[in-house]
């Protein structure tokens, strides 16, 4: 080492400071002087006139004499749901099996349209899953797949358009024709009538497996309703197609009678207690079959109120610095901008006058918090009631979580309840198999259902317009082979006039039209009612053209039965800027771990008017004759 650097005695160089930039460190560590600590716990303050005069310079003295509560006590009253009514169906017993969204949204799946096999996907699946369960048996899948097989389309009729008309879809139904079974047929005959059998009219099955198949067939209908949450007839849909929303009611039992929430308007796909509203006109829902559930007593629980933190928060500590991720200074207001100095107030001045109460409650509960009785650090008791219980019509009346009433006469006390509905937080929702707009035609005066996505008989989704174009040329296909096998005799002489006369243009098959009719019995009122395009084309001799009728189940009200009826729908349904109803399939995991996955519906708002080009008694252009 040179000698400019070795220090013969560190202690005067370091008191003469010869060296400056010799670093020194000082070890910082505890030295107990005695083997107690109690008093060194006891955090003992120094200079108690240093403090007090901080807390007069803050202003910490001017203050209100209170304190923060210690011990809260809280008196509540449950109750459990015990009625449940859907739209227009029958009261049945509330059914906690299931999540509320999968009872109120589920919809039948669409397994035919007009007679005819769709959902594909499903099907196939419903038919690898019967050969699955009948293979311990004996080894009868040829026997069953001859009994029910796929058929395939026959791109040369009409009816099969549905099918023909769209490449993948036709390509599919014709690889497993024959060769895979078709489930869904097995089902429907299934649960078509009493006394039927998965054996019938298949002589291949032996007598001694009868009985087998038999508990098979019961497992099979079982395992198709649970795997796929659909109503259980007609009238437990809770869709209403008029109105183009959910409906639904339920109830709870309290004192003598029932309390009843009532949903007129549900189609957002997230079911909250905001979706109720109390229905004091109705004293019961009705008559539930079996032992109604009991409501629980009054109970009191003690609990200890713990302050309410957030990130940013004001320390309380003179000697911390609150963090970076919260930055109140960043936020600039406007004005006008209430809510954010709202917020800001709210966070920054009275952010440690609130506390959290731990209140466990079971979910499908109606609870009903009677006081609390909150003891400070003072000792003092005080009795505090629910906020907002006073009018229910009054202005000044503010609180959250509580429902509005319906059928509330004028200064009757407001409902201060709790309903704790029994959903999910959360659920998977696939993509749409079906969508349409409802727009409205101000040039046409009427109003149209645009299907902008159809669910093909394969089961998967596809644009409404290529289907339409797909489907028309298909019809133009068959008719163009048609006139060439029966050629029409030419005219005597062409029209020398260089224009025609044309009735009515087209618009695209997609396009569905609603036309505007009167109410039954009433002069002024009207509504809507689903109408059809003719298909017209050019060269058919059929004076009476097929009717469009449209492709997505979401219009298809009143086509499947037998007469058809007529699908009306009310006027105030379609606003001015339309609306966008759609369909897709809802997944979720229930408390018990099973996974439940229905199909649901739901409504938005649209994006205006919109144009579909329909004219009638047009002066055109006369075609030009080839040569």
């Amino acid at each position: 080492m040179a000698e400019d650097y070795a220090v013969a005695n560190i202690a005067v160089a370091l008191e003469k400071h010869q060296f400056p930039s010799i670093t020194v460190w000082n070890r910082l560590e505890g030295r107990p002087r005695r083997p107690d600590f109690a008093r060194a716990l006891k955090a003992e303050v120094r200079d108690a006139m240093f403090l007090l005069a901080r807390q007069w310079q803050m202003g910490e003295f001017q203050g209100d004499d209170a304190g923060s509560p210690s011990t809260v006590k809280v008196q509540v009253a449950t109750t459990r749901l015990r009625s449940y009514k859907a739209a227009r169906g029958a009261t049945l017993g509330f059914d906690e099996s299931l999540p509320l969204e999968a009872r109120v949204e589920r919809r039948a799946l669409p397994l035919t349209q007009d007679g005819h096999p769709v959902s594909l996907d499903i099907r196939l699946l419903m038919g690898r899953q019967w050969l699955k369960m009948v293979a311990p048996i004996a080894d009868y899948s040829s026997a069953f797949v001859a009994k029910y097989p796929i058929v395939a389309p026959d791109p040369t009729r009409d009816e099969d358009a549905y099918v023909c008309a769209h490449p993948e879809s036709f390509q599919l139904a014709t690889a497993l024709a024959g060769r895979r079974m078709d489930g869904g047929a097995l089902y429907a005959y299934l649960t078509g009538g009493a006394g039927r059998h998965a054996w019938d009219g298949i002589p291949s099955i032996l007598a001694v497996h009868q009985a087998a198949i038999d508990d098979t067939s019961a497992a099979f209908v079982l395992w198709f309703t649970t795997t796929f949450t659909q109503p259980p007839s007609k009238g437990e849909d809770a869709w209403l197609c008029d109105r183009l929303e959910y409906q639904f009611a339920c109830a709870a039992p309290e004192g003598g009678g029932e309390t009843v929430f009532d949903a007129e308007q549900y189609y957002h796909g997230r079911l909250d207690l905001y979706n109720l509203d109390v229905d004091r006109s109705r004293g019961t829902l009705g008559t539930v079959s079996g032992p109604a559930p009991d409501p629980r007593a009054s109970a009191v629980q003690s609990m200890i109120p713990v302050p309410i933190s957030y990130d940013g928060m004001p320390n309380t500590r003179w000697w911390a610095f609150e963090d970076r991720r919260v930055n109140f200074g960043a936020v600039t207001p406007a004005t006008t901008d209430l809510g954010q100095l709202m917020f800001l107030e709210f966070g920054l001045v009275y952010a440690n006058d609130w506390f959290m109460i731990p209140l466990t409650l079971d979910a499908g509960s109606l609870v009903r918090v009677r006081g609390m009785a909150v003891t400070n650090v003072f000792g003092e008791r005080f009795w505090i009631e629910a906020a907002g219980a006073g009018a229910d019509d009054a202005w000044q009346r503010w609180s959250m979580f509580t429902l509005s009433v319906k059928g509330n006469p004028a200064g009757q006390a407001a409902d201060t309840s709790l309903l704790l509905l029994p959903t999910v937080p959360k659920i998977q929702e696939g993509r749409p198999l079906e969508e349409v707009m409802l727009v409205r035609d101000e040039i046409a005066n009427m109003v149209w259902g645009v299907e902008r996505t159809i669910c093909l008989p394969s089961g998967r989704a596809k644009p409404g317009a290529e289907a339409a174009v797909e489907t028309l040329a298909y019809h133009r296909r068959l008719l163009d082979e048609w006139l060439l096998a029966n050629p029409a005799p030419s005219p005597a002489s062409a029209p020398a006039a260089p224009i025609i006369y044309k009735v009515m243009t087209s618009v695209p098959e997609n396009w569905i039209p609603f036309i505007s009719v009167h109410v039954p019995g009433d002069i002024r009122a009207t509504q809507l009612q689903r109408a059809a395009m003719p298909r017209l084309l050019d060269g058919d001799p059929d004076p009476i053209p097929d009717k469009v009728r449209p492709r997505t189940m979401l219009l298809r009200d009143g086509l499947e039965g037998a007469p058809r009826a007529a699908y009306f729908l009310h006027e105030e349904e379609v606003p001015r800027a339309g609306a966008v109803v759609s369909q897709a399939y809802q997944r979720t995991r229930w408390t018990d771990g099973r996974v439940i996955v229905w199909l649901g519906a739901r409504k938005q708002t649209g994006r205006g008017e919109g144009s579909s080009g329909l004219a009638f008694d047009r002066i055109v252009k006369a075609p030009e004759e080839q040569g």
